[in-house]
């Protein structure tokens, strides 16, 4: 997903940034996405701070091979 917002987020979230996200039932349920931020750690977020973007292939691939 790419950061559109980083309201009360500064030092964690940075707008326009790729941020990989992680399955969160409960975090679905409330509005939330569990997001891998800026510090390394994954952390629960306003969904509407992001917005997600659907990559080719190649892209996920090369993506899958840094994490």
């Amino acid at each position: 997903m790419v950061c559109v917002n980083n309201a009360d987020y500064a030092a964690s979230l940075e707008l326009r940034k790729l941020y990989r996200v992680l399955p969160d039932i409960f975090g679905q349920q409330h509005g939330m996405v569990r997001v891998v931020d800026e510090s390394g750690e994954d952390y629960l977020y306003p969904e509407e701070y992001f917005v997600a973007v659907l990559l080719p292939e190649s892209v996920k691939r090369v993506l899958a091979n840094i994490a």
